[in-house]
């Protein structure tokens, strides 16, 4: 019986190869708005789903470096509201 072999993404943060399902997802849809629908296709950048990995991601806008362009507040915020409701189920 073959073993499944779990896919790992690089996190934007900590530059930590880990498995995707442990990370979030942040897209850029082609109409150049974001969604944090993990399902969704598109231009993607993972971010562990850790306070310290967060935090940095927050603090120095690093959705911007992955992207190459200004993100929106709205996106950040959205992320870290996420993060902060997950984290407390």
């Amino acid at each position: 019986m073959k073993v499944k072999k779990t896919p790992l993404r690089m996190c934007i943060s900590c530059r930590q190869m880990k498995d995707k399902n442990d990370m979030r997802r942040v897209i850029k849809l082609k109409d150049d708005s974001f969604t944090l629908n993990p399902k969704a296709s598109g231009r993607g950048a993972y971010v562990c789903n850790n306070d310290e990995c967060m935090n940095l991601c927050l603090k120095k806008r690093m959705l911007n470096r992955a992207f190459k362009m200004n993100i929106p507040d709205e996106v950040y915020s959205k992320l870290l509201e996420e993060y902060n409701g997950s984290k407390q189920n």
